[in-house]
């Protein structure tokens, strides 16, 4: 059984950073890719970056391009999505999620496992 587990979310304020984390266990992913996704209350969950597996090309929307960095540790079986220069607008739940097959879309409907989410709160 899949499962993935997201860490590291928290408060902090703006213009601050965090580094989340996510945990994969029962399988180990050769191929496919890792995306971020979030969703902020009363909205669409949406795209936030994606890493293939294999040779780690990245993937971001173009909100957090330049201060979000999505990374893979294939050892470890872990993604991590460190996140600077955070503004309020980037307050969600940031959710994780698995594509064993596919080459880091960004739509959501093509990730099979999913995480429980984490919440990320910037004050202003």
């Amino acid at each position: 059984q899949v499962q993935l587990v997201e860490s590291g979310g928290g408060l902090v304020q703006a213009g601050g950073s965090l580094r989340l984390s996510c945990a994969v266990s029962g399988r180990t992913f050769s191929n496919g890719a890792m995306g971020w996704f979030r969703q902020a209350s009363g909205k669409e969950r949406e795209f936030v970056a994606a890493v293939t597996w294999d040779d780690g090309n990245t993937y971001y929307a173009d909100s957090v391009k330049g201060r979000f960095t999505i990374s893979r540790d294939n050892a470890k079986n872990t993604v991590y999505l460190r996140m600077n220069s955070l503004k309020p607008n980037d307050t969600a739940v940031y959710y994780c999620a698995a594509d064993p097959y596919g080459s880091a879309s960004k739509s959501k409907y093509n990730y099979n496992y999913w995480g429980q989410g984490t919440q990320v709160t910037v004050s202003s």
